[in-house]
């Protein structure tokens, strides 16, 4: 693909794909990025694509980054709530803690590797068991534990907090 026909793709999809995903989450910014984001992973992807199957692999890639963008959102709000519902008494010095560790979480969740992170919020937000994983993704189940064993390490080495 070059350049040219890239420019051309993008003129031609990104206004539906973006749309698309605002239909999705009803937030304008978020679905300009990850629109966006599906065109860079369009861009990197441009030699293993097909002409013929674009449309369909940036609606499919859109999508797939807007769920992962929803399940990181879940993790974050599940973790808060458990928090939340273990103190009583909620004090100044316990919000702000909370805060940060909120964006703590969020950030390391957000950095983790992708392989990793797909695996560990299907499996956590999803609850979906390996076997499952592993069917969706086409890998072994030992696979999907490997990846799922490196998503806890990377968490326990970058989150000092009980998980």
């Amino acid at each position: 693909m070059t350049l040219g026909q890239f420019r051309s793709l993008f003129d031609q999809y990104y206004t539906p794909i973006k749309n698309f995903i605002y239909y999705k989450c009803g937030d304008v910014d978020m679905a300009e990025d990850l629109t966006q984001d599906a065109f860079l992973k369009l861009w990197e992807k441009r030699e293993e694509v097909k002409e013929e199957t674009v449309k369909s692999y940036l609606y499919t890639i859109a999508n797939n980054m807007f769920l992962n963008q929803v399940r990181h959102g879940k993790v974050v709000m599940n973790f808060v709530e458990r928090q939340t519902d273990q103190k009583n008494a909620e004090s100044p010095e316990y919000a702000l803690e909370e805060k940060e560790f909120k964006e703590e979480l969020e950030r390391t969740i957000a950095g983790m590797p992708e392989k990793q992170r797909d695996v560990f919020l299907m499996n956590r937000i999803d609850e979906l068991t390996y076997k499952e994983i592993a069917e969706r993704l086409e890998l072994s189940v030992k696979a999907v534990e490997k990846r799922m064993h490196g998503a806890l390490n990377y968490l326990r080495e970058r989150i000092h907090h009980k998980i």
